[in-house]
């Protein structure tokens, strides 16, 4: 029998129709998680056809990307500020209860992010497809799902069929040896990556993310990981479910119980690659020659360890934009320039991990002068289990910003944007023109670099810190 991937394996048990050379797979849904931004459209797409939610079950809905962040605005009597964001959110309260779909409303102890509260409320599970109106819906492939983003009117199709049309992706080897050095995350890995490979370098594929380093890392890690395969252009990203996995799985809400548990411990064993397996790329990287990494650019491609210094354009257009953008030139040294904003959170570095990253570093200091620090969780289960730590009095001793869970920061539409030419080192996943805010410059980061730039108010190195 044929050595298949984990990929390969996860695409035919859900194949509903093969594709062929005129026509794309047809592909069933086993998750379809929604939230405000990317619903309203194809919500309206059903009621035009007087269509129902196929399977409202198999679906969950969530307030994140325009909801404030404001303790006044989510449980005082402050309405939310921006208009555009209180009427999506209106929206999916009607949408919700009109289709039959479970919400987690703005005041809800579940709500979050969406792409936290999958995994934390065990409804994310290992072989099973994942879509979302979402480019980042692939974090949740750090449990062996196959989980990808998609379109507001492929959100419609998956409301009426519960399937969607694919053509089949090509599958990447990304195999990492060694263990990563002390201060260096999951983070700075997949920075590294995605430096190395580029931000097309994935494209048409699903990366599977193997070898020690990325067997050694918690789940949380692993969901930083595969949350930004889609900056390296990548479908999806994928890493094989283990005993790490499926410690984290049990007991949450959503999992499997009694029986089911583990009758569902049997098929997930049963999908990690297959030895032998064939991959159609490759590349191989040594985390134990990582650094801590922080972009200089506006791409993810565009960056370097945080000791080092912005490379030469060698004539490149796009490449001497980006940073005219930033107000960079080329030969400049990132350490010591001087810094705005920290923000830390987001789907990608907005779990209790990070958030206790962000403690050891800020612990009995303070927030230089001048500089906003702003710390969000990614879900309201997070806030609940920071506080109980006692890492929000952290924070909040050191005179950082400490919210409600949320999207916040990341994408600037909901009210939290960095001001037009400031620097802003972020958590988040995106340094686009414009992303957190009109004229706003964003350096990414982990939250270990973060929390040290924001102590000295420049780009720092947080080892000197640990």
């Amino acid at each position: 029998m044929t050595a298949r991937t984990m990929f390969d394996k996860v695409w035919s048990a859900h194949e509903v129709v093969a594709e062929a050379v005129d026509t794309p797979a047809v592909l069933y849904v086993d998750l379809h998680l929604t939230h405000e931004v990317t619903t309203p459209q194809a919500f309206s797409m059903l009621r035009a056809a007087g269509l129902k939610v196929r399977r409202p079950d198999r679906t969950l809905a969530t307030l994140d990307h325009s909801t404030p962040t404001r303790t006044d605005q989510v449980f005082g009597s402050t309405p939310i500020k921006l208009d555009a964001a209180a009427k999506q959110v209106r929206q999916l309260e009607r949408n919700a209860a009109d289709f039959g779909i479970e919400l987690y409303g703005l005041r809800d102890a579940r709500r979050g992010i969406v792409h936290v509260i999958g995994p934390e409320q065990g409804a994310t599970q290992p072989g099973m497809t994942i879509v979302c109106g979402d480019s980042h819906t692939s974090t949740h492939g750090a449990f062996g799902a196959l989980a990808f983003g998609i379109g507001s009117t492929e959100v419609g199709h998956v409301f009426a069929t519960q399937c969607l049309l694919q053509r089949k992706p090509k599958t990447f080897a990304v195999n990492v040896g060694g263990r990563l050095p002390a201060c260096v995350t999951a983070k700075d890995l997949v920075l590294a990556i995605i430096g190395k490979i580029g931000v097309s370098g994935g494209t048409g594929h699903v990366l599977e993310y193997r070898g020690a380093a990325i067997n050694s890392l918690s789940m949380e890690e692993r969901m930083t990981v595969c949350n930004m395969s889609i900056e390296a252009g990548a479908r999806a990203g994928i890493i094989a479910p283990d005993e790490t996995t499926f410690a984290y799985l049990s007991g949450r809400p959503r999992a499997p119980k009694g029986k089911d548990w583990d009758e569902a411990l049997k098929l997930w064993r049963a999908l990690p690659s297959d030895p032998g397996a064939k991959f159609d790329a490759s590349v191989d990287i040594d985390a134990s020659s990582l650094e801590p990494m922080i972009t200089y650019g506006t791409n993810p491609g565009m960056v370097l360890p945080v000791g080092g210094a912005i490379p030469a354009s060698a004539g490149n257009a796009v490449f001497d934009k980006a940073l005219a953008y930033m107000g960079f030139r080329s030969g400049e040294a990132m350490l010591g320039k001087p810094i705005n904003v920290v923000f830390i959170g987001s789907c990608t570095n907005g779990r209790l991990e990070d958030l206790q990253a962000a403690a050891r570093i800020l612990k009995g200091r303070r927030v230089a002068p001048g500089v906003q620090m702003l710390i969000v969780p990614g879900s309201q289960e997070v806030k609940r289990l920071a506080e109980a730590e006692g890492l929000a009095d952290i924070f909040k001793a050191a005179g950082a910003d400490w919210r409600e869970s949320g999207c916040s920061m990341c994408l600037g539409m909901n009210g939290d944007t960095v001001a037009a030419g400031a620097y802003a080192v972020s958590t988040s996943n995106r340094n686009f023109e414009g992303r957190q805010g009109a004229g706003a410059r964003t350096l990414l980061a982990s939250p270990y670099t973060a929390a040290a730039s924001a102590v000295t108010g420049r780009i720092s190195d947080p080892r000197e810190m640990l």
